[in-house]
């Protein structure tokens, strides 16, 4: 598990944060913010950062510890890294009792201050992009919030789609879950968002398209949102095209693989990121090595899915 709780032994007084960052080779904000999330115990309890702790005698640390499953960087440089990033697997732990995420290579391929520079939802495969320290993170992340990170998807949409089309309807949150389990929605009181779309084949059997999405925003849900609002949503999505039964369903972690794929047209939500262009110095290119268009045998046949109306 990465999170591990390790007992240590503080020979003399000393502040608090100075023993983290001797034990762990962390900066001093690093350290510190193990003392504020409650990460130092003493006799099992947490002791919560102040300037003041010290701490001498037995202690327990709770810190995030890298357990690689051998999925090695695509690509990588002494700055930054570039994972193909398996569907079903997140990018962070999002408690600390997950049992593995990205994290986990990005941090073994990396060091302590590796981290990904930007997300993709749990159920898209395809590239990821990590920095491997501090100052790249800082930049990584930057560029993508001025958006001069281009990227592209693939994806495996219900029906039949001939002609290359853009959406540019607004996006934005909900705060509202009772009607609907859509993260966001299509509002004029939205965000800006702007993808444009091609379709490359159709799938008579499937009756499924296969779709280059490039988004010019990176809202959240953006690409899933926009196809959906054209009526013709990602196959597998258990959010957006599917019934709010199915939706609560999946997210509570209680629909059936056989009733997902049935219900939702796929068994994952067919989403790729597929292509990375940005700058480092000198332009970079990374195109991921899967064949997404293969993965059409994870969809489900037109006439055995259940729509949902």
């Amino acid at each position: 598990m990465p999170f591990v709780k390790e007992s240590f032994i503080v020979p003399q007084k000393m502040p608090a944060f100075l023993f983290i960052m001797n034990t762990f080779g962390f900066t001093q904000g690093q350290a510190q913010r193990v003392l504020s999330k409650g990460r130092l115990l003493i006799n099992s309890e947490s002791i919560f950062n102040t300037s003041h702790t010290h701490i001498e005698g037995e202690v327990e640390i709770v810190y995030f510890k890298p357990t690689s499953q051998g999925n090695q960087p695509l690509f990588r440089t002494k700055d930054f890294m570039v994972f193909e990033k398996p569907s079903g697997v997140l990018v962070h732990p999002n408690t600390m009792a997950t049992p593995y995420s990205l994290l986990d290579e990005i941090r073994t391929f990396g060091s302590d201050e590796a981290n990904a520079a930007h997300r993709i939802d749990m159920e898209t495969s395809g590239l990821l992009l990590a920095s491997k320290h501090k100052r790249s993170e800082t930049f990584l992340k930057s560029a993508f919030e001025n958006r001069v990170v281009q990227k592209s998807y693939l994806a495996w949409v219900e029906g039949k789609l001939i002609e290359p089309f853009s959406s540019s309807e607004r996006i934005k949150i909900s705060n509202d879950y009772s009607q609907s389990k859509h993260k966001v929605f299509i509002s004029e009181g939205g965000k800006s968002a702007h993808t444009d779309f091609i379709p490359l084949k159709y799938d008579e059997v499937l009756d499924a398209t296969l779709v280059a999405c490039y988004p010019h925003t990176g809202r959240t849900h953006q690409i899933r949102v926009h196809l959906f609002h054209v009526k013709h949503p990602i196959l597998g999505d258990p959010l957006y095209g599917t019934s709010f039964e199915t939706a609560t369903h999946y997210l509570e972690d209680t629909l059936d693989a056989h009733d997902r794929m049935l219900r939702t047209g796929a068994s994952r939500l067919m989403l790729h990121a597929q292509s990375l262009s940005f700058d480092f110095g000198p332009r970079f290119y990374v195109e991921s090595r899967s064949d997404f268009s293969q993965m059409s045998h994870l969809i489900c046949a037109k006439n055995t899915r259940i729509f949902n109306t």
